[in-house]
């Protein structure tokens, strides 16, 4: 693939700069939530089916959307996926397009995603008739609630007859102008728990005549720590937090039932598996002793998001090409979590995270925050790193 088959790639991306930060803009100011953007994935199909060229199909696994472009000649089919959900948290921005829906925003950079993969779309169906191959555009819902919309997307076909699949985030904790990526297990699995203690209420001034559900739920936050520290091998990571805890009513009222909520993160399957036996375990044993019982509700929500070596290399290389040699970072593991692993459970490819920070503070809040935002010249470089990847496979002199 020639230098000037990116050059014209490139060039016709640039001069759709504005209108991918218009897209962006407009789809901050109206953010859906997990699972509820019929909006959203309405926006998008229109936007696909402007284009020449592409096959949309809507209602994909729930709300996903694909746009299939077919090149004029056989070879490979390449996948490229954005999501388009938002986050139940207030905008707090003050920005001409901060959030006009209450307590919803895009607070993770999907906008962004979505935004960058239209572009990108509208700029390679205008070259149908020179790839050869073809590719998938997957516009995904839900990826910010287990069980995620990837896993209904697949189940309904989103991955038929790809052969790699890459997937692109804009990161406000990467400088603009750098990105990269881990090989191997990159993002942990994600669970979550919903443990309801049963106990027996009663006066606060009579604890003999009660099961102190407080006391027992105390017990089990304890315990579970137990587990990461004494149970599982200190060399493989685990996180168990409990972000929920609510019972009682009164100050002088014994609590008679309790409720737990919590995250597991794990990489390995095995400590996966064992991690939920043993809160199994420890929670039955507790609540056993001090004559109450428990419901435990358990999900198993993402796998590890591992990106293989022949993906991480191919995604390097092109993340050096675009942004340059020096440009490139090899990320460490984090326990956070991303539906984009269901794709890599099926087919190669890899997952990039691509800079989005400069020096204006607008820009370095976590993603998560209700004051994130991002550095707009990000759209541009994620596209750039999606087009390289096309052009290397589907085009040539």
């Amino acid at each position: 693939m020639s230098e000037r088959w990116l050059d014209t790639l490139f060039g016709e991306l640039e001069k759709a700069e504005g209108e991918l930060i218009n897209v962006r803009r407009y789809l901050h100011q109206h953010p859906e939530l997990s699972f509820e953007e019929e909006q959203t994935a309405a926006f998008v199909a229109d936007r696909l089916r402007a284009l020449e060229g592409i096959e949309v199909r809507t209602n994909v696994g729930g709300r996903g959307v694909l746009g299939v472009l077919k090149g004029g000649r056989p070879g490979p089919t390449l996948a490229f996926r954005a999501d388009f959900d938002a986050l139940p948290i207030q905008d707090e921005k003050e920005t001409p397009y901060k959030s006009t829906v209450p307590g919803v925003m895009h607070a993770c950079g999907h906008d962004g995603h979505t935004s960058t993969l239209l572009g990108v779309a509208g700029v390679l169906s205008r070259y149908r008739h020179e790839l050869k191959g073809s590719i998938v555009f997957i516009f995904q819902h839900a990826e910010e609630k287990p069980p995620g919309g990837a896993k209904f997307m697949i189940e309904d076909g989103a991955l038929d007859g790809v052969d790699e699949v890459y997937g692109v985030h804009v990161s406000s904790d990467i400088p603009y102008g750098r990105a990269g990526l881990k090989e191997g297990h990159a993002m942990a699995a994600v669970d979550a728990f919903t443990i309801t203690i049963r106990g027996k209420g009663g006066h606060g001034a009579r604890p003999h005549d009660a099961v102190d559900s407080v006391v027992i739920g105390s017990q089990v936050v304890g315990a579970l720590q137990q587990i990461v520290s004494r149970r599982v091998n200190p060399l493989q990571p685990v996180v168990i937090s409990v972000g929920v805890f609510q019972a009682g009513t009164a100050f002088n009222v014994i609590a008679g039932t309790a409720k737990l909520e919590g995250t597991v993160r794990t990489f390995d399957k095995q400590v996966r598996s064992q991690v939920e036996e043993e809160i199994r375990r420890v929670v039955r044993g507790i609540c056993e002793s001090a004559h109450a019982t428990a419901d435990i509700e358990y999900l198993n929500g993402y796998p590890s998001l591992v990106n293989p070596k022949a993906g991480f290399e191919r995604a390097r290389d092109t993340v050096k090409r675009v942004l340059g040699e020096d440009s490139f970072i090899e990320l460490p593991a984090v326990m956070g979590a991303e539906d984009f692993a269901y794709y890599l459970e099926h087919r190669p490819g890899a997952f990039i995270h691509v800079g989005a920070r400069n020096d204006e503070e607008r820009t370095h809040y976590p993603h998560h925050h209700p004051r994130f935002d991002f550095d707009e010249r990000a759209l541009l470089a994620a596209g750039k790193v999606f087009l390289t990847l096309a052009a290397e496979s589907l085009l040539g002199e």
